[in-house]
């Protein structure tokens, strides 16, 4: 059965506007609170280094998000998940905790 919110056009945006900060605070976990190298991080995200030393340094996913816990939960998830390589957290897992999120604040 289809996600009622799953929308290619509502994720896109979402993945455009949302995951360079997802990604800046996985990075940040990971080097900072996990003690992993950037080169190691590198390698496990599939980006550059340089890439990696942006996202530490907030050149790159410096837009502040609201963090839920929910989406706190799933980027913990994403740390371990990298770490004990067995990929269980989706795009849509993002993609959801970021529409929930959107959907409780814009609510009266």
């Amino acid at each position: 059965m289809r996600d009622p919110f799953c929308d290619i056009v509502v994720c896109d945006e979402i993945v455009r506007q949302y995951l360079p900060q997802v990604r800046a605070e996985l990075v940040s976990r990971l080097v900072c609170r996990k003690g992993i190298s950037q080169r190691t991080v590198a390698k496990y995200m599939g980006l550059s280094p340089a890439a990696v030393s942006q996202y530490v340094s907030r050149k790159r996913g410096c837009r502040f998000i609201e963090m839920s816990p929910d989406l706190d939960d799933v980027i913990e998830k994403w740390a371990i998940s990298l770490i004990s390589g067995d990929g269980s957290v989706t795009i849509c897992d993002i993609c959801r905790c970021v529409h929930n999120n959107y959907d409780q604040n814009k609510s009266p």
